[in-house]
């Protein structure tokens, strides 16, 4: 099985080249670094310490408490981050410099993962939640280099699809020298492919252990000044294609009532910025952009957020957020970033990628659901009327993320076994 699922990877290059090519056409960083993919670093990284591999821009959000953990912890050990994505990419570039090494993780191509590994020579190798690469799961296991699965997640219909590669998976499983689960059920989930308990830990979410830094807060009351001294403000973070529409039609109708509330508008992804300013000009708003380096005047109706790694500081500035890819079916992005701000966070029905931080927060009553238009304009008049209510729905969220803090220490003391003393 394993024999065929690389036979057909080498036989689908072309196609995934394509791929590349096609998705270059908005973002040109897709056509660059080529030979990154196919385990040509050579110079770029420092061989023999810690690789971190987080596949896009959650993962390496998720990632970088851990990093800036290790660095403090191990500060003689290099750390080579990979990512498969330009956005994952420049994320991690945005959040640590020439502070570690950066590379594409190659293909799961055997000559690809080979010509990586003898660059890189790993002590440790770190995957964030779940990605399972068979032929780079079976190359770690030969060369005896351990493999970490960190904050892994694993929902009943991924579990689904894996049962269908039947023993090939459980052997692959088993190869991995330990899998660190965020919650009980993604455990089971594991056992059930088998996987031995003694390879499980649960540790909960690292993504809980994310802190407002001072500077941060700085910066969010001067920019808050600046923007909208005695403007409310919401965010609407992380969008996707077709959630964009309700948004600025909500804002529109949200005008009506309160003429000078801000919208920002904060799409996932960078390829869609310009698309969105052209949605964001055929609707009428009064716009800038923030790469456009304006501050907003009091006719300013919408601000496009047309950079990367600034989410937190625009949830900094904001009353409430509503968090996307929840509207559509991509299943959410993180809504523990407002709460580490105290803002109420409102998502759509679709959070299957954070269910056990989605039913924490919603028992809590610190997460707002909403189904469409009608309803999240209801639920953002019903905030912006009673700051009270508004306040403590955000308290009752910065509480759940303070609760369930504690994953990352855990996670260290797993990883210690592993690493120079």
């Amino acid at each position: 099985m394993q024999f065929l699922y690389t036979l057909l990877l080498y036989l689908i290059q072309p196609a995934i080249w394509g791929r590349l090519l096609w998705r270059s056409r908005k973002a040109p960083a897709y056509r660059k670094r080529i030979l990154e993919r196919y385990g040509f670093c050579k110079g770029k990284v420092s061989p023999g310490g810690i690789l971190l591999h987080s596949v896009s821009v959650g993962e390496t959000l998720a990632a970088i408490p851990l990093v800036r953990a290790l660095r403090y912890y191990y500060p003689d050990i290099s750390i080579t981050v990979t990512t498969m994505t330009p956005t994952g990419s420049e994320r991690v570039r945005s959040a640590f410099g020439n502070g570690i090494n950066h590379v594409y993780l190659p293909y799961d191509l055997p000559c690809a993962l080979h010509r990586f590994f003898c660059h890189v020579q790993p002590c440790l190798v770190i995957v964030m939640e779940t990605e399972l690469w068979p032929n780079m799961i079976t190359y770690l296991h030969k060369h005896n280099i351990p493999l970490v699965i960190a904050n892994a997640r694993l929902s009943e219909r991924s579990a689904q699809g894996y049962r269908k590669l039947g023993k090939m998976i459980q052997s692959i499983l088993q190869r991995i020298t330990l899998i660190a689960v965020q919650t009980e059920e993604d455990g089971e989930q594991f056992k059930s492919l088998g996987v031995k308990r003694s390879h499980l830990v649960v540790m909960g979410s690292i993504k809980f252990d994310i802190a407002v830094t001072p500077g941060l807060a700085a910066k969010a009351v001067t920019l808050r000044r600046q923007w909208a001294h005695h403007r409310p403000v919401w965010i609407a973070a992380s969008t996707h294609e077709g959630e964009d529409q309700i948004i600025l039609q909500s804002h529109k109708k949200l005008l009506q009532t309160y003429p000078d509330l801000l919208l920002i508008l904060a799409p996932r992804h960078p390829e869609r910025f310009s698309q969105v300013c052209q949605l964001v000009n055929k609707m009428s708003f009064s716009y800038i952009t923030r790469t456009s380096g304006q501050i907003p005047n009091s006719s300013t109706q919408v601000v496009v957020a047309d950079t990367m790694g600034e989410l937190m500081l625009f949830y900094g500035i904001s009353d409430l957020a509503f968090v996307g890819g929840s509207l559509i079916e991509r299943g959410g992005h993180n809504p523990l970033e407002p709460a580490a701000h105290a803002i109420p966070v409102l998502m759509g029905p679709h959070t299957f990628n954070f269910k056990d931080i989605c039913n924490k927060l919603t028992q809590a009553g610190a997460l707002i659901t909403v189904t469409d238009e009608s309803t999240l304009v209801n639920c953002i008049k019903e905030l912006l009327n009673d700051s009270q209510h508004r306040q403590q729905i955000g308290h009752a969220a910065s509480e759940v993320l303070h609760q369930n803090q504690g994953a990352l220490a855990r996670l260290l003391t797993q990883l210690k076994p592993y690493l120079p003393q």
